[in-house]
């Protein structure tokens, strides 16, 4: 018996948690983990370490990458999970191009506790508090219709307890 297979975007700021989750979202599932940043060009890459925030012209061809990441995975029926910002719902858009299937898992927290997180975080090229405060300014959260929304208050086994339960089962498929 084949099981269900899913693409699925874990989505937040920096600092909520996506790498985390996310790893540990597909060894749950049995899934690819791509952690979307190591797909940043090296430009980007100095940009943001530069505590330069990344605009959209920045993030097109970044998009487009893991959008086709998506698509790969789908074609062979394959599950991935991939950790990427996805601040505005264009980008959500553009990423769904490669499974329009895809499955959001959005982390939500306060700008106090994102900024606590980032800030004894160490060896990450993202940088403190005008980063932060520019990807909230850029986030278009998504509605509970686009996404499963939790709170990073809670457990990470929590959320992925939570959100596991909300994928579609062989049994559950969507029609």
């Amino acid at each position: 018996m084949k099981t269900h297979s899913h693409r699925i975007l874990v989505m937040g700021v920096s600092g909520s948690g996506k790498s985390h989750i996310g790893h540990q979202l597909a060894l749950t599932l049995g899934a690819t983990f791509i952690d979307g940043d190591d797909y940043h060009s090296p430009a980007n890459v100095a940009k943001m370490a530069s505590g330069k925030p990344l605009n959209d012209d920045d993030r097109s061809e970044w998009l487009d990458t893991l959008a086709a990441l998506f698509a790969e995975y789908r074609a062979r029926g394959e599950s991935l999970v991939i950790a990427c910002s996805g601040l505005k719902k264009r980008y959500r858009d553009r990423l769904r191009q490669g499974d329009p299937a895809l499955q959001i898992l959005y982390l939500e927290g306060s700008r106090e506790l994102l900024l606590e997180r980032l800030e004894t975080r160490a060896g990450h090229f993202f940088k403190g508090d005008t980063m932060l405060a520019s990807q909230l300014a850029d986030l278009e959260p998504p509605s509970e219709e686009e996404a499963f929304n939790a709170s990073i208050a809670l457990s990470p086994q929590a959320i992925i307890t939570q959100f596991a339960a909300t994928l579609p089962t062989p049994s559950r498929s969507p029609i």
